[in-house]
């Protein structure tokens, strides 16, 4: 399973799972009412399970407050306006239990049928288990129906408990559905228990509570003394206590138990394929916690703590930091080299595209551009402490805007092991603490480039300024600290990035395609437009800004230049697709869609009426990157450039030209096609915010009394 976690696989070899659903995932929590749309979800998921060859056992809560719901407004409609004024006596468990089971499995029954899958229902009671012959008649039954691919659906009959307030009372064998999924799970052999919850798992203290975060895997002598129970469950007897004791006493036993939502989308089967979800229970959890192990949070804080010694350091000593990095980088290029071959031949015995393997690989004259890069970046002006504006407000009170670094940065990319050092070299220019997480096609390659990086930084700042994560299973964790980390940028595929914008309240900047335009204007020189669509397309087909969808004037269909541009794309290995009226006019491919990034040696082609179609072309199918006009007119030229609403806007310059070492900006962490906060090739600038710092002599405000406002704009110093 490729999306397993190291803890976590021992999933595959999971047959038969028993899952406890809650009186909160049952219910809804504003009525009480049975929550229909949740249940058909859950029902979903087993129906899923089934198929696919695992033996599934509910044990469902429920009924009590089911009941509960239905007699209170029994009650209410048999009584007179006089009953109503006195003192309402609290309902009967049992008789709740009785009147709400029947309901319940009636709706059980009506998803399940939906479904074409058969259920049954199971009632049992603590004092039943006292008795050895019905532990064995329960087990054949189980098994005989688990043979016919039926559901056995379990619930304690509080109806007829010998427990005088089953809806209370805490003792016996089992005194909770959370204890009898447990006591089930041992008796049943189960392979996993999975206990339903309205929370994502346990945390150390109530999950309301800021400070709290999610433990996915509970060691006891770790975490028992550390946890902080918030109230019990909203309805129910249970809650994470409850939860807790059982998933113990079960895990102990010998059947691994995970804590989740049962709120959240796929979560039983997310549990089964291995995610790290959850909070996972098992006997030899202990085993598996490293000992040096580095929680997400303190990557993140160590983070933020370095760059705040980088921020203390003179300019001189940062550009010093850089220079270091620069050559040691040119140093130890044979071991980077060599490491880099490796990942390359691995992906490539793999069966990755070559897409990907070419942004995997460092070329030979890679290291020296990366080193170049990283000097210009340290001979730049020092973007950190600049004063933007200066105001007095009041006679002897200034105001000065600065220039300060965002704090923690996220990088999550694809690939390319450059973009290591070009994001490492850029976070210490803008004196942000930096965590990179690259994937795991790179491993050997951004290992040691890290190592070679974080060996060039000063004992006085940390090598812990620059982390790199190297578990898949981190990025979750990190994604939840939108206290700690201030942005998140991801570089890499669509899905990559849609993944990571939803999953976390962190800032995101990045752009999820790179589809870039070329429109050749009729009015173009078509030798001109030769070199520039060749380039755009060829130069690194691969890049985001290289050339995706060529639009082409009508009056241009039949001119000769046009076909020796299309004749050198196809000589140079380029599949050339049509849109609906290309594909009729030159009897090429149909084009699937115009919104497609390859990100190979192949693009689309279409004609369109004039500047304007192009534009409307652009921003119905474009992607905000960048979009090139080829034109000799400069009123058409002044149209597109000004109406087209990209990150970048060229005319007569191929595509490729969209990078921040090309623009100046020395290296870049990314393009960005949101409009917040930076947009474009993204630089040091974009990796940078603004303080106000106010120096005064004393004022006060005092309602504004003796204070006379000047807002003189005042020169920077």
């Amino acid at each position: 399973m490729a999306t397993a976690d190291r803890t976590r696989t021992f999933m595959k070899d999971v047959k038969r799972v028993i899952i406890k659903v809650g009186t909160a995932v049952v219910t809804r929590g504003d009525d009480g009412r049975l929550a229909v749309g949740r249940l058909g979800c859950l029902c979903e998921q087993v129906k899923e399970l089934n198929v696919l060859g695992y033996e599934v056992i509910l044990v469902t809560s429920g009924a009590v407050g089911v009941g509960k719901q239905r007699l209170k407004y029994r009650k209410l409609v048999n009584s007179s306006f006089a009953d109503l004024q006195k003192p309402q006596m609290e309902l009967d468990g049992k008789a709740c239990a009785a009147v709400g089971q029947s309901g319940l499995m009636a709706l059980y029954d009506m998803l399940f049928t939906q479904l074409d899958v058969s259920s049954s229902q199971l009632l049992v009671t603590d004092s039943d288990f006292e008795n050895p012959n019905f532990r064995e008649r329960l087990c054949e039954t189980v098994e005989s129906l688990l043979d016919l691919k039926v559901v056995p659906i379990f619930n304690e009959n509080d109806a007829i408990s010998t427990r005088k307030a089953p809806y209370e009372d805490s003792s016996g064998i089992f005194w909770d559905n959370d204890s009898l999924a447990g006591l089930l799970a041992i008796e049943l052999k189960a392979d996993l228990l999975v206990l339903l919850s309205d929370v994502d798992g346990l945390y150390s203290g109530p999950p309301s509570e800021p400070g709290s975060k999610i433990i996915h895997t509970y060691i006891k002598d770790k975490h028992y003394s550390g946890i902080t129970f918030g109230d019990k469950s909203r309805v129910g007897r249970g809650g994470m206590t409850a939860k807790v004791k059982a998933a113990f006493v079960a895990s102990n036993s010998g059947t691994p138990v995970v804590i989740t939502s049962g709120f959240a989308s796929q979560s039983i089967v997310r549990v089964l394929q291995g995610e790290k979800i959850g909070t996972l229970f098992h006997k030899d959890a202990s085993l598996w916690e490293p000992s040096k192990d580095v929680s997400a949070r303190e990557m993140a804080v160590a983070a933020r703590e370095c760059s705040r010694r980088l921020q203390n350091l003179s300019s001189d000593e940062r550009k010093k930091i850089l220079l270091d990095i620069a050559d040691a980088l040119e140093q130890n290029e044979d071991l980077i080299r060599t490491e880099n071959e490796a990942d390359v031949s691995a992906a490539q015995d793999a069966g990755y595209q070559k897409s990907l393997v070419d942004r995997l690989t460092l070329k030979p004259e890679k290291i020296a551009s990366l080193a170049k890069s990283i000097r210009t970046l340290a001979n730049m002006e020092d973007p950190i402490n600049q004063i933007l504006k200066r105001t007095e407000v009041a006679e002897d009170l200034v105001l000065e805007k600065t220039s300060c670094p965002l704090g923690v940065l996220l990088i999550v990319f694809e690939s390319r092991p450059d973009a290591l050092v070009q994001i490492a070299s850029l976070a210490v220019r803008s004196g942000n603490g930096l965590l990179l997480k690259g994937g795991k096609e790179a491993m050997r390659s951004n290992t040691v480039l890290h190592k070679v990086i974080t060996g060039a930084i000063p004992d006085n700042v940390g090598q812990k300024l620059i982390g790199l994560v190297t578990s898949r299973d981190e990025i979750a964790d990190l994604l939840k600290l939108d206290d700690v980390i201030d942005l998140v940028i991801p570089r890499g595929s669509n899905k990559l990035v849609s993944q990571i914008k939803a999953s976390t309240k962190i800032p995101v900047l990045g752009h999820a395609d790179g589809i870039c335009h070329v429109y050749i204007d009729k009015s173009a020189d078509m030798n001109m437009a030769k070199r520039i669509v060749m380039d755009a397309k060829t130069d690194y087909p691969a890049a985001c800004n290289a050339m995706e969808t060529l639009l082409v004037h009508k009056d241009l269909i039949k001119a000769p230049g046009l076909d020796d541009i299309l004749l050198s794309l196809k000589t140079e290995g380029v599949a050339i697709y049509g849109g609906p009226v290309a594909h009729e006019v030159l009897c090429i491919p149909k084009a699937d869609s115009f919104h497609h990034e390859y990100s190979s040696m192949a693009c689309t082609i279409e004609f369109v009426d004039d500047v304007q179609s192009a534009i409307n072309h652009i921003h119905r199918y474009g992607s905000a990157h960048t979009d090139c006009i080829i034109t000799t007119d400069d009123k058409v030229a002044e149209t597109f450039l000004r109406q087209v609403d990209s990150a970048a806007v060229f005319h007569n310059a191929s595509t490729r030209f969209s990078d921040g070492a090309r623009f100046g900006l020395g290296a870049e962490v990314g393009i960005s096609t949101g409009r917040i906060h930076a947009r474009g090739p993204v630089g040091v600038e974009g990796l940078l915010t603004t303080r106000w710092i106010m120096r005064g002599s004393g004022q006060v405000v005092n309602g504004d009394k003796n204070v006379a406002y000047t807002h003189k704009n005042l020169p920077l110093q």
